[in-house]
């Protein structure tokens, strides 16, 4: 049996942060019922590409669940839930606070017929504070607290992070620890919970040697300034000859002795607290002069934490994650086409075998079954 097996969760989320929460359980065996709306289901159906009938951002986040459409606008629709209600053992959401109590399906309305519920609201800001009816992305909450000011390249050509820390780190993570933080608890309760996942509360984890720097010592770090955040020679990012990269990150004193043998480093620049703009020009230039296989071919077997900047194409075709099975998990869709299930933060023993083949649900497939 896998862990979650008999855990029965409703799932009234869309997009990610909660998607991508409810995927960790149905993973982990829980039985995921997704709540989408009639007729055109939850946005993320219609992203594209498409792979088969849906978008395969759906497919990927959906694997292995099940689906039923209401109308959580129709008072009749939402009695038809009340059983599932009943049953559930969590649930999870991620409306603007104010929504499921408009539709009477707050944690204080469900609560009063399943007191052993987990009830988990994922949002932008809390169910509480100032800022908790701001609509917001991702961008905007690493923006709000801090995170994005850290490392976002120069304001007239600003970077957008390539990863959605927010929604997944900050959101999703955080839920999937704290259902199980809660059913934990209710094995010695038997009393459910309430849960308020504020995806910006949970960004600041990240920033905890900032946040050390500027409260314990009175430096606060600057855009790009610091040792994580490329303001060192030891933590970069450098362009090589043809145009790729080398990310290097010797930063302890015995890889940076290796990293500055092996580009040759002048050994008047290798103390790099004298002057580092010095030693970082003189590196640029370096690593410049050189291509990336170059580069790649003079640091392999050296303990240095440098390695050239792949393409995620070429990461898929690693053979060190190959050999870990990383891509081994099938998805498969109504054609009967499959491709490899998203690489979850589960281990593969939790997990349904490999070659199981499993898909995202059709929209509704589970109304004549799961509803009265």
């Amino acid at each position: 049996m896998r862990p979650l097996e008999g855990v029965f969760v409703l799932d009234f989320s869309t997009l990610l942060p909660g998607p991508m929460s409810t995927l960790l359980l149905a993973e982990a065996g829980a039985e995921v019922v997704k709540v989408e709306r009639p007729v055109s289901g939850e946005e993320m159906r219609s992203y594209t590409p498409k792979w088969g009938r849906y978008s395969i951002n759906f497919a990927l986040l959906n694997r292995g669940k099940k689906s039923i459409a209401v109308d959580l606008k129709d008072a009749r629709d939402r009695e038809r839930l009340q059983p599932l209600i009943e049953r559930a053992d969590v649930i999870v959401e991620q409306f603007r606070p104010g929504i499921m109590t408009r539709f009477g399906l707050d944690y204080e309305s469900v609560m009063k017929i399943n007191p052993k519920v987990i009830y988990c609201s994922i949002t932008g800001y809390g169910q509480t504070g100032p800022k908790r009816d701001i609509a917001g992305h991702d961008l905007n909450y690493i923006g709000d607290t801090g995170l994005l000011a850290l490392s976002m390249g120069d304001a007239a050509s600003a970077v957008v992070p390539p990863a959605l820390i927010a929604d997944i780190a900050a959101g999703a993570y955080p839920a999937v620890m704290n259902i199980l933080l809660a059913l934990q608890e209710r094995q010695r309760t038997g009393g459910g919970r309430r849960l308020d996942i504020a995806m910006t509360d949970n960004l600041f984890p990240f920033m905890y040697w900032a946040l050390g720097n500027g409260l314990a010592a009175g430096h606060w770090p600057g855009n790009g300034s610091d040792l994580v955040t490329g303001g060192t020679p030891r933590y970069r990012l450098y362009r090589t000859r043809d145009g790729k990269v080398l990310a290097a990150a010797p930063i302890e004193k015995k890889f940076w002795d290796i990293f500055c043998d092996v580009i040759g480093l002048d050994h008047d620049l290798r103390d790099d607290t004298k002057d580092p703009a010095a030693t970082i020009a003189r590196v640029v230039e370096i690593i410049a002069s050189d291509d990336a296989a170059v580069w790649a071919s003079r640091f392999a077997g050296k303990d240095s934490c440098c390695s050239v900047v792949v393409t995620i194409r070429d990461a898929l075709n690693d053979p060190h994650f190959r050999a870990r099975g990383l891509f081994d998990h099938v998805l498969v869709n109504e054609d009967g086409r499959t491709l490899p299930a998203l690489p979850v933060p589960i281990d593969s023993a939790f997990r349904a075998p490999p070659e199981t083949a499993i898909a995202a649900p059709a929209l509704g497939a589970k109304n004549a079954d799961l509803l009265r």
